[in-house]
């Protein structure tokens, strides 16, 4: 069989394209492309298969790639014809096909058959377009100049097959020997006519007169008009936040269904959570936190339903359970460590009664192989977890270190820990099995579900356990200050070893959203910024503040000099204390810092070398906790220094300490000094590392993306370098919009500017709710009041309902491809519905570490479904804003 590909390219000269042909089990092919002219390259291939998936490379005069296409080709073959004559398109990664036609897009289409076409000899050219059309009535048809395409009549359209999710083709004879032009159109089924034609510029191509080749036109970028492409709103609650009569003082996996259901009755499309993975470390309060996981894979037991296990609970604890269940569901916020724990007690209970049948239940023991490779690991942490009373493997009497021959015995049931290793795979299963059932539930109503992926791991988790060689454990990741916490934010995860990850084609990374592709149909990537630069501190570090982004170009001794800044190690990289600053930071209790610091012969302080670091401050205030005041003040004073240091191959480089210009340090510089390091700053900052940055981006999130039909958003709040808009537009990431915090140096962003890349939203789980907010700083409330709503006059002292409908309805009513809310923020739309105690309602404060993540609903999801009023309004403005 011959292939004859065409392809048109600029290149500069002594460039080329090279032809990339992938095959199944084997090394690819790649064969030289030629350039006649106009742009068109072409190459021939000898092929045998019926079916085929390659890719373009644009490459130098050395051979090396400098761009190629991050989503391959893919064609199937007529049997009747043993040439094609194929002409392509470059495929960018930010063509609508390639990011809409997703697990969105087969939830909507859920009853979608495949169509097959009739390839007839006496047919010239194969037409096929990528266009995923979300609208069940509508399908794509083409017309053109010539006779035989109809000569541009919308009464003679040629009807093409959808033969997959997105692609359309149609086989057609046309006999003239003419210059071919065409267009697609949409056509709708139900009114039996064509309701647009795609805009820009003619299709073209030539006539086809060889008897025995098929000329194949592979088409991309369909010219959609806005109104055409895919809209959606949806509604923000974690999980644990639901309220149900069932519930048992938590919000369950079964609890998503009813929610679902609200959803449907109110046209939202999309339900969206935060993460959902087991977070078990000490089982007090502090686990509550969603983004601090044991496990990537393991999903959270508080979301299991006791009442939907494949066991009903022992009859001698049922009444216990009820009363139990009553007392939980009467509270107004979770009480995390009541709730796992009853949890657990039940569990155990079932377990142990029915595990002779668990043990022979063959689904049990297929998902048990299945998930081999994350579960065995899991649940031996889980045994040593509790048998050492702490995740923190490094202080286990056992097992400190991974070894997969050691820890297979764990699920040998001649091992001592067999059943404890079993009862956590079975709870996995039972989670699974609930999760899926749902989501299966979930996706009947087409309804769809975007999780959340946090960007980092806990330092003590399973992954950290088993594979610490794809972390950097000496380090701590974080963010820089921003507008919620002056001091940065340190997670105390830690950070990713990217060059080993990419040793193996990131499979970690492809693991873990094949993982989550299981239950998820988009997915918001926590601080896709990561992906670009990661903020990290070293070990020695508590606070944000002493932090650097890595990777970074720093800044190196040289530098210093070439710039003539008089640089002095102690000086610029320790923190440099004197009277003044003493006095300042402690005033009337100065003689208490005498314990910790030195006096040096020109009249300057250095700390004790037994204080000299944030760590070796905390740890002396966690034994001696009489004076938070003396800790706080001494962390302040230990973060008071110009430039962070870092080792690099055997060398100290530097990096300058985040808003240094606001340092007492520097307040004690000479004039010229100061304007040196400022420029330095900004240099460091703004200038040098957006293309560092842009490379590492581009190195791994193709790779990732490619391993996911998900709908992939990145959450790209903060310092935002100007790299990542870039890299976001390049490969089809949806961009996060929220109101309050513009990436632009304006106070507010205003939604109706949104584009189609977007998700829009006025608050986020982070934030406060919009009620709290309009409460915080009464001169910009008046300036949102007045500037943003268009409302005259004296803002009120309270966000009404009102004026809440009108910031929903501003963020509806755009181009964004989704807007997305806090269920809190439509509950507020409406003066009955909102909760009486306000500040309940918010679930978290990142100023505020270890926050304690407890928000529920006031009101109960059975209850909401039957407030039709409030559900026809939410309804009427997700259909008029053309969301539904």
């Amino acid at each position: 069989m011959k292939l004859y590909f065409n392809v048109g390219y600029s290149a500069q000269i002594g460039e080329g394209l090279q032809l990339v042909i992938k095959e199944e089990g084997a090394a690819s092919k790649v064969h030289k492309m030629f350039y006649t002219e106009n742009g068109l390259w072409k190459c021939e291939v000898d092929y045998f298969s019926k079916s085929i998936s390659y890719k373009y490379q644009h490459i130098n005069e050395r051979g090396n790639v400098l761009r190629e296409e991050f989503v391959s080709h893919h064609l199937n073959f007529p049997h009747n014809y043993k040439e094609f004559l194929i002409f392509d398109e470059w495929n960018n990664k930010n063509f609508p096909e390639n990011y809409l036609n997703n697990k969105i897009l087969y939830n909507k289409l859920n009853h979608f058959v495949p169509e097959k076409i009739t390839v007839l000899k006496k047919h010239t050219h194969l037409f096929r377009i990528e266009a995923p059309i979300y609208n069940p009535d509508w399908q794509v048809v083409l017309f053109g100049n010539t006779e035989s395409l109809g000569s541009w009549d919308y009464e003679r359209v040629i009807h093409l097959s959808q033969t997959d999710f997105g692609v359309w083709e149609a086989t057609v004879e046309i006999p003239e020997n003419e210059f071919i032009q065409y267009k697609y159109c949409i056509y709708d089924k139900s009114l039996q006519k064509v309701v647009d034609v795609e805009t820009g510029e003619n299709r073209f191509t030539v006539p086809n007169l060889q008897p025995d080749v098929l000329q194949v036109l592979a088409n991309h970028y369909f010219k959609f008009k806005a109104y055409q492409m895919y809209h959606d709103a949806g509604v923000a609650v974690p999980v644990f936040s639901l309220r149900s009569e069932d519930g048992f003082g938590v919000g369950e996996f079964a609890d998503m269904k009813k929610l679902a259901e609200w959803a449907q009755k109110t046209d939202l499309g999309i339900i969206q959570i935060l993460p959902i993975n087991d977070t078990t470390a000490n089982y007090s309060w502090t686990d509550s936190y969603p983004y601090a996981a044991v496990s990537v894979y393991a999903l959270h037991p508080q979301y299991i339903s006791l009442e939907n296990l494949d066991y009903a609970l022992p009859d001698d604890l049922v009444e216990e359970y009820q009363s139990e269940k009553k007392e939980l569901n009467a509270l107004e916020l979770i009480d995390y460590e009541k709730v796992i724990a009853g949890k657990w007690k039940f569990l155990k209970a079932v377990f142990s009664l029915q595990k002779t049948k668990i043990y022979k239940d063959r689904n049990f023991k297929k998902f048990i192989k299945d998930n081999e490779s994350w579960l065995i690991p899991y649940c031996a942490f889980c045994v040593l977890r509790d048998k050492y009373k702490t995740p923190n493997f490094n202080n286990w009497k056992t097992h400190k270190k991974y070894i997969a021959g050691k820890i297979a015995p764990f699920f040998s049931a001649k091992s001592k820990d067999y059943d404890d290793s079993m009862l956590h795979a079975w709870v996995q299963y039972q989670l699974h099995k609930q999760l899926k059932e749902t989501i299966d539930h979930i996706h009947s109503l087409g309804v769809s579900v975007k999780g959340d992926l946090p960007i980092g791991i806990y330092r003590y988790s399973v992954e950290a356990w088993a594979e610490p060689e794809l972390f950097g454990m000496d380090f701590q990741a974080g963010a820089p200050p921003d507008q919620f916490t002056e001091l940065g934010q340190n997670w105390e995860f830690p950070t990713y070893n990217w060059e080993a990850m990419k040793k193996d084609d990131y499979r970690w990374w492809k693991n873990r959203f094949k993982a989550l592709e299981q239950y998820f149909d988009a997915m918001r990537i926590d601080h896709i910024l990561g992906f670009f630069r990661i903020w990290r501190m070293p070990i020695s570090a508590t606070q944000g503040i002493l932090g650097y982004f890595y990777p970074a170009v720093p800044i190196v001794a040289e530098e210093f000099k070439a710039l003539n800044i008089p640089f002095n190690f102690e000086r610029y990289c320790k923190p440099f204390i004197n009277d003044h600053i003493l006095w300042k930071y402690f005033a009337d209790e100065s003689s208490k810092v005498l314990e910790f610091v030195n006096k040096n012969a020109d009249g300057t302080y250095s700390f004790k070398k037994e204080f000299d670091t944030q760590r070796k401050l905390s740890d002396y205030f966690k034994k001696n906790k009489e004076n938070s005041f003396l800790e706080e003040r001494l962390l302040s004073l230990c973060a008071n220094v110009l430039f962070v240091t870092e080792e690099r191959n055997g060398k100290t480089v530097y990096h300058p300490r985040f808003n240094v210009y606001n340092t007492d340090s520097y307040f004690y510089l000479s004039d010229w000094e100061k304007n040196s390091i400022y420029n330095l700053y900004h240099d460091y900052f703004f200038r040098r590392q957006d293309h560092l940055w842009y490379e590492k981006a581009m190195e791994k999130l193709p790779m990732i993306l490619n391993a996911t039909k998900m709908l992939i958003c990145g959450e790209d709040l903060g310092m935002v370098p100007a790299c990542v808009p870039v890299v976001m537009d390049e490969l089809g990431i949806i961009a996060l919009k929220v109101q309050r915090m513009p990436s632009d140096d304006i106070p507010f962003y205003n939604p109706k500017i949104a584009n189609y890349m977007n998700v829009v939203t006025a608050s986020s789980h982070d934030s406060s709710t919009l009620r709290q907010w309009w409460k915080e700083d009464p001169d910009l409330t008046q300036k949102y009041f007045n500037n943003q709503l268009i409302q005259y006059g004296k803002a009120p002292k309270d966000l009404n309902a009102y004026l809440a409908e009108i910031i929903m309805k501003q963020h509806l009513y755009n181009d964004a491809m989704l807007a997305v809310f806090p269920l809190q923020e439509y509950l507020a739309t409406d003066e009955e519905l909102v909760n009486p105690e306000m500040d309940n309602e918010r679930i978290n404060d990142p100023a505020v570490f270890p926050h304690y993540w407890r928000y529920r609903m006031h009101l109960n999801l059975e209850s909401l479904m039957d407030k039709t009023a409030f559900n026809e309004k939410i309804s009427h403005w997700v259909k008029d804003s053309g969301r539904k």
